[in-house]
């Protein structure tokens, strides 16, 4: 053989020995480890091999890890079993696997301060203060010679929010009328400043006289407020943070996502529950037990719930002390169960399945399917309904996360949002050791 032929022998044999290896399966259990382990102070993580293979870990930063109860500078492993990592300290290393003093995987791990919350389950009424007042129709004004909306006409639209009349800020409904009524007697315009989406637009109105009425009208439907029942998910006994409903709250008639502008949670009590059917969800009425006695603010509506401080937790609870909570790649498919009430202020733990996890990198409020599997909620509200949002789910001691929606052709069933993203959104840093984040 010449030697040209051997060397296209040799680079042959080369290739099929890179695919091979890449194949492998102890190339293939390195390559889906994952690039970042995160973990609590004091918790253990396994690195799970089946390798007849022995090497070592070493770590950037051996302070904060042990490797199978051994210092991390250079722990010797065998790759036939588990790798067992024990979290010592908050802080960030590198664990660096060698086969034969050749690195394979580099592993950042990311041990976190230890964080514990009370887990919610409570009815809570909520009373939603808009930021300025909410547009939410159109309507004519006669005029006793032609019908027209002079809000229409000046392009304001429904959804909009009227946040200034004038250069004043507006913060009710009863500001508006006197501002209209001295407009449309001095037959001057008005200055309006609107948010609409990201922008905010500064138009024009003429206010309209209404013969029938006998006043000035803008031909406009407005809404300073929304008010509606939830369920409470967590307290922050730290940061006397709260969340709740696991949903954004939109309007009614607009179907936008109202701009809070202050607000608050109090208690209520279930009442009765249509139960939910395919194709029509169910509902859980309630009343509020005392508007006087305020359980909290609120301050931000977002789409993983509602947000703001409470006083204290509330007395009616499943339990006395703060659970440990689940980062989101920690949760896992399998039996859970949920706290919510269905009678009267009574929380209760009920059965279900998170049949599916969504792994995610960054929030999202479907992070898994869950499927109520407890006959006795399933014979009181067939399943997941609306009023329930909110919930927590709990999972081997563990809160995980909320419930957020239902599947309106199967009640039994319906979306988790993971509880690092409400976290997140109430303005609470899991990487900053309960520093808060400025809610944006």
């Amino acid at each position: 053989m010449t030697q040209q032929p051997k060397k296209k022998w040799l680079g042959f044999m080369l290739l099929v020995l890179s695919v091979c290896t890449f194949y492998s399966t102890p190339f293939q259990e390195f390559a889906s480890l994952p690039n970042e382990i995160r973990l609590f102070k004091g918790s253990v993580e396994q690195l799970k091999f089946s390798m007849p293979f022995t090497g070592s870990v070493t770590a950037s930063n051996p302070d904060v890890v042990d490797v199978n109860g051994l210092a991390a500078s250079k722990a010797e492993v065998n790759y036939r079993s588990p790798v067992t990592i024990n979290s010592k300290q908050t802080g960030e290393t590198e664990l660096q696997l060698k086969v034969a003093n050749v690195p394979i995987k580099t592993v950042k791990v990311n041990v976190l301060d230890d964080f514990k919350i009370y887990p919610g389950g409570q009815s809570i009424g909520v009373q939603l203060q808009t930021a300025g007042v909410l547009v939410v129709g159109h309507h004519l004004v006669d005029t006793g010679g032609e019908k027209a909306s002079p809000g229409e006409t000046s392009k304001i639209k429904v959804g909009d929010t009227i946040l200034k009349i004038n250069g004043k800020p507006i913060r009710e409904m009863k500001e508006v009328g006197n501002m209209v009524k001295q407009a449309g007697e001095n037959n001057k315009p008005l200055s309006i400043l609107v948010a609409r989406g990201g922008e905010q637009l500064e138009l024009e109105l003429t206010p309209a006289y209404d013969a029938k009425d006998k006043a000035y009208r803008m031909g406009l439907y407005i809404r300073d407020s929304a008010a509606g029942v939830g369920t409470l998910t967590f307290y922050d006994p730290i940061s006397k943070k709260y969340g709740a409903l696991g949903h954004v709250i939109s309007d009614v008639d607009t179907g936008k996502p109202i701009v809070v502008g202050g607000g608050h949670i109090i208690q209520s009590r279930v009442t009765s529950i249509e139960r939910g059917t395919n194709g029509a969800p169910g509902e859980k009425f309630a009343i509020f037990k005392d508007e006087n006695d305020k359980l909290g603010t609120i301050t931000k509506n977002s789409p993983f719930g509602i947000f703001g401080k409470m006083t204290k937790y509330p007395e009616n609870n499943m339990v006395k002390e703060p659970l440990p909570i689940a980062l989101s790649e920690q949760v896992e498919e399998g039996p859970a169960h949920i706290y919510t009430v269905v009678d009267g202020q009574k929380v209760e733990k009920y059965e279900i399945e998170i049949v599916n996890v969504i792994q995610q990198r960054f929030p999202a409020t479907k992070g898994m399917i869950i499927k109520v599997t407890d006959p006795k909620l399933l014979e009181k509200t067939g399943g997941i309904v609306q009023g329930m949002s909110g919930s927590p789910i709990i999972q081997k001691g563990k809160l995980v996360g909320a419930v957020t929606h239902v599947f309106v052709n199967d009640p039994t069933s319906g979306y988790g949002l993971f509880i690092e993203w409400m976290l997140h959104d109430a303005g609470i840093d899991l990487h900053g050791n309960k520093k808060e984040l400025k809610a944006s």
